[in-house]
């Protein structure tokens, strides 16, 4: 009854892979859960300008693989590998560890989610209009091929007395279909007049229907017709 779920958590195990795929006894868990955290916070803080919007993790007994999605790659990688090279070297020290560092590159920064919402949180930061930030950006998201957006921000909005909500929608978010490819992201603007929250949603279309799923239903639909 009014309660709100986060659009990836909601479709983990569905259509959504896990972030973290390793298994830990539970002597181990807690220690690997907060490392899998300092590894995340650290990439992000030495690699901001890399627009870096997702870190997966895989563990074995050996390696740890550290799965970095970029929209610069270049900056991550560096001159020559030189900055992977200390990454990796800065991972290892952290985990005690070895560490594989992957890159995969995105190939349409303005349509993730995470990407888009540390967009409108650094304009705001640099004092942007609010409304002006939302819209441009809402725009860019659905020329560059998203089917719908949504992109909602909350607080002390252009120094107001009293904290407040204001958001812009463009085409459709089905957020209660499992199988709608739909990405979330949130960040924060650090503002003079204090912290401002952003949050995003981005549809990207429907995910196709596996093989077998297929099958099974057209066998189900063919029973009760029989």
């Amino acid at each position: 009854m009014g309660q709100k779920t986060n659009p990836l958590g909601f479709r983990v195990g569905i259509t959504e892979p896990w972030r973290s795929r390793w298994y830990a006894t539970k002597k181990d868990f807690r220690r690997l859960l907060l490392e899998d955290q300092r590894i995340r916070r650290y990439i992000k803080g030495e690699f901001m300008q890399a627009a870096i919007p997702r870190i997966d993790i895989e563990r074995t007994r050996e390696a740890i693989t550290v799965i970095v999605y970029t929209g610069r790659p270049g900056v991550l990688i560096g001159r020559k590998g030189a900055r992977v090279d200390q990454l990796r070297a800065a991972l290892e020290e952290i985990t005690g560890t070895k560490v594989d560092i992957r890159t995969i590159e995105v190939d349409k920064p303005e349509t993730s989610a995470q990407l888009v919402a540390e967009s409108v949180a650094e304009q705001l930061e640099k004092r942007a209009s609010f409304r002006r930030a939302l819209k441009k950006t809402a725009q860019m998201t659905m020329q560059a091929g998203a089917l719908g957006v949504k992109i909602l921000i909350a607080g002390r909005l252009g120094g107001s007395e009293m904290a407040r909500r204001e958001h812009v929608s463009f085409g459709s978010v089905p957020l209660s279909t499992l199988r709608a490819n739909v990405e979330y992201g949130f960040a924060q603007a650090k503002t003079t007049y204090g912290v401002t929250g952003i949050k995003v949603w981005v549809y990207l279309g429907m995910r196709p229907v596996h093989e077998k799923k297929r099958a099974a239903s057209a066998e189900v639909s063919h029973a009760i017709d029989a």
